[in-house]
């Protein structure tokens, strides 16, 4: 089994593990334990713990009640020094084997949770598996809620939560807003969208461009387009299509390091060809 190094461990995993440090020393406990890091890791902001979870089948609030829970029957000692328990370690160490197993460079928080649902985790006594055992979850449901979240990308960089589900954080999904009614209507449109959705339908050369200044309407023909294929107005090779809208002030958002935009719109390019021409 791989020993856990902090020089391999994503973002997500150092932030987690300095909050479950700081969450041991409020609490006055002398130790940082396995039920310290889920806890950190769950509350994390755009984490993926708590949605992989979730999906799952564990529900965030039961999950912070069990964990509280478990965290209250935790010695107090004040003034002591604070140190890693032997569960945590063996923790960490599971989870540099789940990013060995799956080819991944860096061990992130989803492999942390792999490693909590492993038989070894509850055979070495390590304080959240129970928990996790106990609310339900197992590690063929966690298997298959990470392949629905990660898809095909691996963990090769320290940030790669902003390459999951890269589509649906990055997108707007006009296709969906129309088949609920959260468009506005098109009018007076008809010319434009009719040429846009020809030039689609063909087999090559289809990809229309609507060039004019802001405010002229080039959206609303998008939008246009998206109702058409809601409604099934389109021609055959069109139908069950998604019409989807970058959102480049997403994207940027928050890309603090070095190539971070470019690894979300290299995932978003992943996620498009992988759809075999479904989207648009």
């Amino acid at each position: 089994m791989p020993a856990f190094s902090p020089e391999s461990a994503t973002i997500k995993t150092r932030h987690a593990l300095a909050h479950a440090q700081a969450m041991a020393r409020e609490l006055g406990h002398p130790e940082v334990t396995s039920l310290h890091l889920l806890t950190a890791a769950a509350q994390q902001d755009g984490g993926l713990v708590a949605p992989l979870l979730a999906r799952a089948g564990v529900h965030e609030a039961a999950l912070q009640r069990a964990l509280t829970t478990e965290l209250g029957k935790l010695p107090s000692v004040s003034g002591a020094d604070l140190r890693a328990s032997r569960e945590l370690g063996v923790a960490l160490d599971l989870a540099a084997g789940e990013a060995e197993a799956l080819k991944d460079k860096y061990v992130s928080t989803e492999h942390i949770v792999l490693a909590l649902v492993s038989d070894k985790a509850l055979r070495k006594e390590v304080r959240a598996a129970r928990v996790l055992q106990s609310l339900g979850t197992n590690r063929d449901l966690l298997l298959s809620a990470l392949r629905d979240v990660r898809g095909n990308q691996s963990v090769d960089t320290e940030d790669p939560e902003g390459k999951y589900e890269a589509l649906d954080k990055y997108t707007r999904d006009l296709t969906a807003l129309a088949r609920a009614e959260k468009l506005d209507p098109v009018i007076g449109r008809d010319a434009e969208i009719r040429r846009a959705l020809q030039v689609l339908s063909r087999r090559t050369k289809n990809n229309p461009v609507l060039i004019g200044d802001p405010g002229v309407g080039k959206t609303a023909i998008a939008e246009g387009i998206a109702q058409r294929i809601a409604e099934g107005d389109v021609p055959e090779s069109l139908r069950d299509r998604r019409l989807l809208q970058l959102d480049l002030a997403a994207m940027v958002a928050g890309a603090k390091y070095r190539g971070e935009f470019e690894e979300r719109l290299k995932a978003v390019l992943k996620e498009v060809g992988a759809a075999e021409g479904r989207i648009i």
